[in-house]
C-alpha cells in the first residue's frame, strides 16, 4: 500500500466514521441490544477498511459494507466464546441479522434515534446518559468524555460499561417510544445534548483537547434530533439556544486571546447565518403546541442579539423572559441572570436585592458567576469591601486562567478610585 494510499483510505473510513458511527452502532445492537459489541465489531470492520480499500477500492456503498464486516466479525466474537444458552441465542439473532444484509435498501434506516432514546431509558443511572450518547453516537472514547465531565478515565469507562450491560441484560428495547413515554424520555436526551454543549463552550479557544469538538458535536446531535422529530418545539428550542450562543463564539476571545463578556463584545464579530437559522427555529417552535425552559433561554440569547441592529440591548424584556424561565425552572443559575437584568432595568440595589440568598450547603458557594455578580454590583453600590471580597472568590473559584484575568482587571478598575 502506497502513503498516497494509505492517506486516501484513512481519510475515507474517517469520513464514514464521522457521519456514520452512531447509525451504525445503532443497527447492529438494535436486535442483541449487545452495544459494547456492536461497538468492538465496527471498531474492527474500521479497521478491516484502512486495510483494504486501497487495494480493492472503495465499495459504493461504504455504510452497507462497513455495517456487513461490522456483523461477520460480531459473530466471529460470538463462537469465540464458550457456547452458552445464551450465546447461542445471540449467534442466531447475528446470523439472521447477516442474512438480512444482503437485501439492504442502498439507504441504510437511521435508528440513531433508537439508541439515543435507550440510552435516555429511565434504567440507565441519570449521570451516565449524557456521557452514554456521546459515545454509542459520536464515538467518543472513555478519556475524553471522562476529561469533559470532570471523572477520571476509569471510572467513566466502567460507568459505560455497566450502562450497556445494563441495557443488554435488561433487554431495554433500542426503539423510538411511544408519545406518552417519548416526552419524558427526550428530556433526558435534550439534557444530555445540552450537557454537551455546555462542555465545549467553556473552552472556546479549543485548547483543551478533552472538550474540542464538544459543542461542535452537540450541536450535530440537536440538528439530527430536529431533523429525526421536527414537531417536537423542545428540540427546535434547545438547536436555537445552541445557534445563538455558538454565533457569538468568535467574539469570546479578543486576539489576544482574553476574555470577552458579552456586553462588551462587537456584534459585527457574531455570525448573522447562524443568528438567523436560531430565529427561524424559535418562529418555528413558537407555534407548536408547548412551551419549555429551552424556548425560552433561546428567547433569552434572541433579546440579547437584538443589539447587533438597534445598538442597545433589551433589558426589559430580558428580565420579563427570566421571570418565566424562573417559575419554569427554580433554577438558582436563572435566579442570578434575572438579578444581573434587574440591575440594569432597576439599578444595582435591586439587582443586590435579588440575587439568591445562600443557604447553608448551597452550591452556589462555589459558583463562580454567583461571586462575579455579586461583586460587580457591591462594586456599583460603593460597597467596596464587599466588592473585594466577592472578587477574591470569584477570581479564586475560576479556572480559566483568561476568565480569571479579566476578573483581575474588573476587580482592580472597580476598586481604585478615580482621580
Amino acid at each position: 500500500m502506497s502513503q498516497g494510499d494509505n492517506r486516501s483510505a484513512i481519510k475515507a473510513a474517517e469520513a464514514v466514521a464521522r457521519r456514520s458511527y452512531g447509525k451504525l452502532v445503532a443497527i447492529l445492537a438494535a436486535r442483541t441490544r449487545d452495544v459494547a459489541g456492536a461497538e468492538d465489531a465496527l471498531s474492527e470492520a474500521f479497521a478491516s477498511a484502512l486495510a483494504d480499500w486501497p487495494a480493492n477500492g472503495a465499495p459504493l456503498n461504504p455504510e452497507a459494507w462497513l455495517l456487513a464486516v461490522a456483523r461477520r466479525k460480531m459473530i466471529d466474537a460470538v463462537r469465540r466464546r464458550r457456547v452458552s444458552a445464551v450465546a447461542s441465542e445471540h449467534l442466531k439473532l447475528m446470523a439472521e441479522e447477516l442474512e438480512a444484509t444482503a437485501s439492504l435498501a442502498p439507504d441504510i434506516p437511521d435508528e440513531r434515534l433508537a439508541l439515543m432514546f435507550a440510552c435516555a431509558h429511565p434504567a440507565i443511572e441519570s449521570g451516565v446518559r449524557a456521557p452514554l450518547i456521546l459515545q454509542t453516537i459520536l464515538g467518543f472514547d472513555a478519556q475524553t468524555i471522562g476529561s469533559a465531565f470532570l471523572v477520571s478515565p476509569a471510572a467513566m469507562g466502567q460507568r459505560l460499561a455497566r450502562a450497556k450491560n445494563k441495557i443488554r441484560r435488561a433487554r431495554i428495547p433500542l426503539r423510538v417510544p411511544d408519545r406518552a413515554d417519548m416526552r419524558a424520555r427526550l428530556a433526558a436526551i435534550l439534557e444530555a445534548v445540552y450537557a454537551a454543549y455546555t462542555e465545549g463552550w467553556s473552552d472556546p479557544a479549543g485548547t483543551d483537547a478533552s472538550l474540542r469538538n464538544l459543542a461542535e458535536e452537540a450541536i450535530w446531535l440537536g440538528r439530527l434530533i430536529v431533523a429525526l422529530l421536527p414537531k417536537e418545539a423542545e428540540a427546535l428550542g434547545l438547536l436555537a439556544l445552541m445557534l445563538y450562543s455558538h454565533a457569538r463564539r468568535g467574539a469570546r476571545r479578543s486576539p489576544a486571546g482574553e476574555f470577552v463578556p458579552l456586553a462588551d463584545q462587537d456584534p459585527a464579530l457574531w455570525d448573522e447565518v447562524l443568528i438567523d437559522e436560531a430565529e427561524d427555529l424559535l418562529i418555528r417552535a413558537s407555534t407548536l403546541d408547548a412551551f419549555d425552559r429551552y424556548q425560552l433561554e433561546a428567547a433569552i440569547q434572541s433579546a440579547h442579539v437584538v443589539r447587533r441592529r438597534t445598538g442597545a440591548t433589551d433589558w426589559v424584556a430580558i428580565e420579563r423572559l427570566y421571570d418565566g424561565l424562573c417559575a419554569i425552572t427554580g433554577s438558582p443559575v436563572a435566579a442570578i441572570n434575572r438579578a444581573i437584568a434587574v440591575a440594569q432595568t432597576r439599578g444595582p440595589a435591586a439587582g443586590l436585592a435579588a440575587l439568591p440568598i445562600l443557604a447553608p450547603g448551597s452550591r452556589l458557594v462555589e459558583y463562580q458567576p454567583y461571586w462575579a455578580a455579586r461583586a460587580e454590583l457591591h462594586a456599583r453600590t460603593g460597597e467596596m469591601a464587599a466588592a473585594r471580597e466577592a472578587y477574591d472568590q470569584a477570581i479564586a473559584l475560576e479556572i480559566d486562567p483568561a476568565v480569571r484575568r479579566f476578573l483581575q482587571r474588573r476587580q482592580t478598575e472597580s476598586l481604585t478610585p478615580p482621580r
